[in-house]
């Protein structure tokens, strides 16, 4: 009878607590960042439905299946728990590496504008190294967690750039310097929150700028020697010139810088029209489904839809920046990677656009055409989905000061 009567009042209890639980899950999730992304999704697909309008290269289907794909990775990253991640570094690392050098492999690597960057499988062409971002970001948290947050060491150090430069190399060979950008920003923006000193950092990035003009400075010395592109491609030289003087390359490159403003100044206050943009429909916006997809949302909303856009990126870094400062160590560092990574491609996308940045591959998140970056935008709000509902479960789990005195 007693063990009937004990069995009862858990079975009750069980019962009592499902609504709290439930409770609990839906307080725990981070609504606003959900529907912030959601936001920026359907805002990307209105503007590239109208960017691949006519263009029978791109197909608009693949990019909603590029969301769908994404929106269930995000969910899984979102269901696991990261911190069964926290000493990934090493599988990290080679995950990063094989994925950027597999467009090398023959048989499924794609050549496509002078760069071996894609493959095709099962008829899909996706593009490896922007899936190896989200690989990098778990390499360089899981790295820097170990230290929790006083890198002092310079041999630590110099094995945390050795971590960031192997990866970025292999998506050199392919070339793709963007990319190859994006890795060094990830790195160096968990190297600043994970704690690196702050001396060693500033004596790197003036050694690497100082590098560059070495390399600008040899490379045509080298191409005329050995007849051929060592260092640099000449489309990669001639988009920094352009940068420097548009008026260099009138009917190349410097041909897409100037089609770039035309379609953002043509959208004055509000816009000519969703649909109605001349440069993009007429075909004088080259790659503006992917690349200058920001010039075809400036001149059809104006400067309207453009601050619109980036009032939904500051509010998605705002409320990223807000998770990282709650997260444990290796969460905070995690989020970190995602910021950087989403930042710098906001601020080279939409300055070459301008002609504040030089001109380069590098999509802008949540809006250029391409179903992998899409994947990747996603997985990363799935990892901040995942540490901020870990931290509200651990905020939640903490006693009050009531059941303490108790």
């Amino acid at each position: 009878m007693a063990n009937t009567t004990a069995r009862k009042d858990s079975m009750l209890r069980s019962q009592a607590d499902q609504p709290s639980t439930i409770r609990r899950f839906i307080f725990s999730v981070n609504w606003l960042l959900l529907i912030n992304a959601a936001l920026l999704i359907a805002l990307g697909l209105v503007v590239v439905y109208s960017a691949t309008r006519g263009r029978p290269a791109y197909s608009f289907s693949r990019q909603i299946m590029g969301v769908g794909l994404g929106a269930a990775i995000m969910l899984l990253l979102w269901i696991i728990d990261y911190r069964k991640l926290e000493n990934s570094a090493i599988f990290a690392l080679i995950l990063a590496m094989l994925l950027s050098l597999s467009p090398m492999i023959p048989g499924i690597g794609v050549e496509v504008l002078g760069g071996a960057r894609w493959i095709k499988i099962f008829g899909q062409q996706i593009q490896p190294s922007e899936f190896a971002k989200i690989p990098a970001i778990f390499m360089m948290a899981s790295l820097l967690s170990e230290y929790r947050g006083r890198l002092t060491s310079g041999k630590d150090y110099m094995k945390c750039l050795g971590f960031i430069v192997l990866p970025m190399g292999c998506v050199m060979l392919q070339p793709d310097l963007g990319t190859a950008l994006v890795f060094l920003v990830i790195g160096f923006t968990v190297l600043f929150v994970g704690g690196a000193n702050r001396w060693w950092l500033t004596v790197t990035i003036v050694i690497g700028a100082l590098l560059v003009v070495g390399i600008l400075t040899l490379d045509p010395i080298l191409d005329q020697r050995f007849g051929r592109d060592v260092l640099l491609k000449d489309y990669q030289i001639n988009r920094l010139l352009v940068f420097l003087n548009e008026d260099l390359d009138p009917t190349g490159i410097g041909f897409n810088l100037r089609q770039s403003k035309i379609a953002i100044g043509s959208g004055g206050w509000s816009g000519v029209g969703y649909m109605q943009g001349s440069q993009s429909g007429l075909g004088f916006l080259p790659e503006a489904p992917s690349d200058f997809i920001f010039c075809v949302l400036a001149e059809e909303f104006g400067f309207v839809g453009s601050m619109t856009l980036i009032g939904l990126y500051a509010l998605l870094v705002l409320i990223s920046l807000r998770v990282a400062i709650r997260a444990d160590s290796f969460g905070s560092l995690l989020v970190a990677g995602c910021i950087g990574m989403w930042v710098f491609q906001i601020i080279e996308n939409i300055g070459m656009t301008c002609g504040m940045m030089p001109i380069t591959g590098i999509p802008l998140p949540f809006m250029s055409y391409g179903s992998s970056c899409m994947v990747v935008n996603l997985c990363a709000v799935g990892i901040i989905a995942s540490v901020s509902m870990r931290t509200a479960w651990n905020a939640q789990a903490k006693p009050t000061m009531t059941q303490l005195i108790a």
